[in-house]
């Protein structure tokens, strides 16, 4: 009898788990820069990587997802003098050009915001912020290279997590510019 008491609880623990690993997974792909792409009708495919090796640089991350570093964009929050923040998208295999970037966004200077503020300011954590779902729609520029390619590849709003999507229709939905803001 407890033996069959021992097991009962144990299959119960299993599906318990199992189940809620099932939904953490299903939960966790959608994110969202993925809810607001969906719900908009915009084609895109999703890319799942591992992180458990710790890279999760731009480039490591074109790697494993099997994309060329041109076509991967970091996404990167700068501030403006008086409190501006500006969003910018460069490929894995650039910088952000400071200079270049005041200019585009017609400010004096700019300068990256500290990596503390990233998550109270966009609802995104570093390694994992996307330019779609910010918890405010800031000003976007885009490198002027995306439209090179028929999709990029942006953060999908979690690290681990990639999203492809056409730059036009990536622009559309951040209302982002496209602009000379690489080096």
């Amino acid at each position: 009898m407890k033996n069959l008491e021992f097991f009962r609880k144990k299959r119960y623990i299993l599906r318990r788990y199992v189940g809620e690993e099932d939904r953490k997974m299903n939960k966790s792909a959608k994110t969202n820069a993925i809810r607001l792409v969906e719900s908009a009708g915009v084609p895109h495919r999703v890319y799942e990587y591992d992180v458990r090796d710790g890279r999760i640089d731009a480039r490591a991350i074109a790697e494993k997802i099997g994309r060329s570093p041109d076509e991967v964009f970091k996404t990167l929050v700068a501030e403006a003098p008086v409190h501006r923040y500006f969003v910018f998208l460069v490929p894995a295999a650039s910088e952000l050009d400071l200079k270049k970037s005041a200019r585009a966004a017609g400010c004096k200077s700019i300068e990256m915001i500290p990596q503390r503020q990233l998550l109270p300011l966009t609802g995104y954590v570093h390694g994992g912020c996307s330019p779609l779902g910010m918890k405010k729609e800031f000003p976007t520029l885009i490198d002027e290279c995306a439209i090179l390619y028929e999709t990029i590849c942006v953060s999908g709003g979690r690290i681990g997590l990639n999203l492809a999507i056409g730059p036009e229709d990536l622009a559309g939905l951040t209302g982002a510019e496209f602009a000379d803001i690489a080096k």
